[in-house]
């Protein structure tokens, strides 16, 4: 699901990918439902190609948020991440992920990440496994002939 959630550089918000045209993509915003174009010169990240940095390694996105859903039970996050101050979004952050880059993951990272936590649940997208990943457990769960 995440693959077609689209953050778009310049705009506030997220947005679904609609339609892929040739030179630009049409979306619509999760928090109002407009739709508008995203042209080839828009810098355009899928938020499943997101990962957080950690002490070993690199974490997908979808891990993230699904840490902060178990956390919040499913809820909007606790933290005002507009108002809270660096160390609050940190300690915050460590209980969600304890092993992440305090070096290369800033404040800004946190309070983005959060915002997009609260706008995916307001739209109603609370499952954040891969499509991929869905599909293979179910290709597993189906008995083979």
């Amino acid at each position: 699901m995440l693959k077609t959630i689209l953050s778009i550089s310049g705009k506030p918000g997220l947005f679904q990918m609609v339609f892929r045209g040739k030179n630009m993509l049409i979306v619509e915003s999760l928090t109002d439902k407009k739709r508008v174009p995203a042209y080839a010169k828009d810098k355009v990240i899928s938020l499943g190609d997101i990962a957080i940095y950690t002490d070993e390694t690199e974490v997908p996105l979808h891990e993230v948020l699904t840490s902060i859903k178990e956390k919040e039970n499913g809820e909007k996050a606790s933290i005002n991440h507009s108002k809270a101050n660096p160390e609050e979004l940190r300690s915050y952050f460590a209980e969600v992920l304890p092993t992440f880059d305090c070096e290369r993951v800033y404040p800004s990272d946190i309070k983005k990440l959060l915002s997009w936590y609260n706008i995916l649940i307001e739209a109603g997208i609370t499952d954040f496994t891969p499509q991929e990943q869905e599909e293979t457990e179910e290709e597993k769960a189906e008995p083979a002939e």
